[in-house]
């Protein structure tokens, strides 16, 4: 049976039992093979203990293919993104488990564009792998290995002159001891703000916090802010694509509601997943601009964003595309521009506060990646039959049910994990409850 390789945002799994180095070096293969055994690749990794061993071991894997590899060494995925485009290179590899504990390890590929590997790319390539189509180049065919270190120092550069924060915002920063531990809190303090840290030393245990930027793992964030008077906090996820916003009171944003409100500011056509909230829909109409759904991963975005021109694009959790400046999504960019929002219209608790707020659930239900497959198998009939108020199905990524009154839940598969994830809001508390239980009820008989 062929190997399944990637999930919703790349490949992805435990070190040693799913992500290991012979899988590195032949991906490593594949990939060269794709590019035609010629061209360039650029290759970061973040803070994980396992990432030299599957730098080095995919490193190989090009070279012997006949690609040259140049390394910006230890970077947040949005820089990958970022030198595809200014060194001109052919593709982008980053080594990233993103927000999954330490254990975890993964392969995400990257287009010249900055764009992620859409999941047709994702296949061929997949194919190629588990069917060992690769090939090693002849001796003096072997590609060339050459580092960049100047890479960083432009992309900090760029990051600055695309905001205007008013000088001496307090900023307090939790970069997880991720990727991004190096250069956002340097990129912020360049930009005018003044910088507490937490959890930026790297460290791919990752010892002050899971790196999931979530309200359980980011309690001293929302102490420290207040401690400190900070008028935002800014919290990353282990490689820096994502980022979450802490109030001046200490509180989390919801979610939904800062999507929406940074959503509002670059109006038009913007892009998001089919687990969004209600929000987006009524924040968008009220500065006459519209939203597109699809489905959830980056990918997806950024894939409809340059079919629609869209003007910025984004995921409930915290994962940003600005396609004024990279079509890779960019924690640090977003942590920016929320930033540059706050110093410009006043206090963040005030401009969400102006955002629709709706009975939001999240919840998800453990299970194995076979048990994943037969939940959903008749899911949409299974939902279907238990509600009697539905205006819409929408299959397009697990199912989504919209209802007479505009409440909607997502069952979906996690494309990453081991667990089926519901999703729902309602402007009725106690009708949020009962599709909430209902659903869960349905996913647990069949388990």
């Amino acid at each position: 049976m062929a190997k399944k390789l990637f999930g919703t945002s790349g490949i992805r799994g435990k070190v040693k039992t799913e992500v290991t180095a012979e899988l590195a070096l032949n991906v490593g293969k594949s990939l060269a093979y794709y590019l035609g055994n010629k061209g360039t690749v650029i290759l970061g990794y973040d803070t994980r203990t396992t990432n030299q061993m599957l730098d080095q071991a995919i490193c190989a894997g090009l070279l012997e293919g006949g690609v040259n590899v140049v390394k910006i060494g230890m970077v947040p995925t949005p820089l990958v993104g970022y030198a595809c485009e200014k060194l001109d290179a052919d593709a982008g590899v980053m080594l990233t488990a993103s927000h999954n504990p330490s254990q975890y390890n993964g392969i995400k590929l990257w287009n010249k564009n900055g764009m992620a590997y859409t999941s047709v790319q994702e296949s061929e390539i997949e194919d190629i792998y588990n069917n060992k189509s690769y090939i090693s180049v002849e001796w003096d065919e072997v590609g060339r290995l050459s580092f960049n270190n100047e890479i960083k120092g432009q992309y900090i550069d760029d990051l600055v002159n695309l905001v205007d924060i008013k000088p001496g915002l307090k900023v307090v920063i939790d970069c997880a001891s991720g990727a991004g531990s190096e250069i956002s809190p340097l990129v912020f303090r360049k930009a005018g703000c003044e910088v507490t840290t937490l959890n930026s030393q790297p460290d791919g245990f990752f010892p002050g916090r899971n790196p999931e930027p979530n309200a359980d793992n980011l309690q001293n964030l929302m102490k420290t802010v207040v401690a400190v008077g900070a008028d935002l906090g800014i919290a990353h996820d282990g490689d820096a694509d994502r980022m979450i916003t802490i109030d001046e009171n200490g509180d989390i944003s919801p979610f939904d509601s800062l999507l929406a409100l940074i959503s509002k500011e670059f109006g038009g056509t913007v892009v998001t997943t089919v687990d969004a909230g209600i929000c987006m829909d009524e924040s968008m109409e009220s500065v006459g601009g519209k939203v597109l759904r699809t489905k959830v991963g980056d990918v997806n975005v950024a894939e409809v964003i340059i079919e629609e021109d869209a003007t910025f694009g984004g995921e409930p959790s915290g994962t940003w595309l600005h396609p004024d400046f990279c079509m890779c999504p960019d924690g640090i960019l977003s942590g920016l521009r929320m930033a540059e929002l706050v110093s410009k219209k006043g206090k963040l608790s005030e401009l969400l506060d102006a955002i629709p707020k709706y009975p939001n659930i999240r919840e998800k239900v453990v299970c194995s990646k076979e048990a994943k497959i037969a939940i959903m198998e008749d899911m949409e009939e299974s939902l279907a039959s238990a509600f009697d108020d539905i205006k819409e199905i929408n299959n397009i990524d697990g199912v989504r049910l919209t209802f007479e009154d505009n409440s909607w839940v997502l069952v979906r598969p996690s494309g990453t994990e081991d667990y089926v994830r519901v999703t729902l809001e309602s402007k009725d508390e106690s009708k949020a409850n009962y599709i909430k239980d209902t659903c869960l009820k349905i996913i647990n008989d069949k388990l």
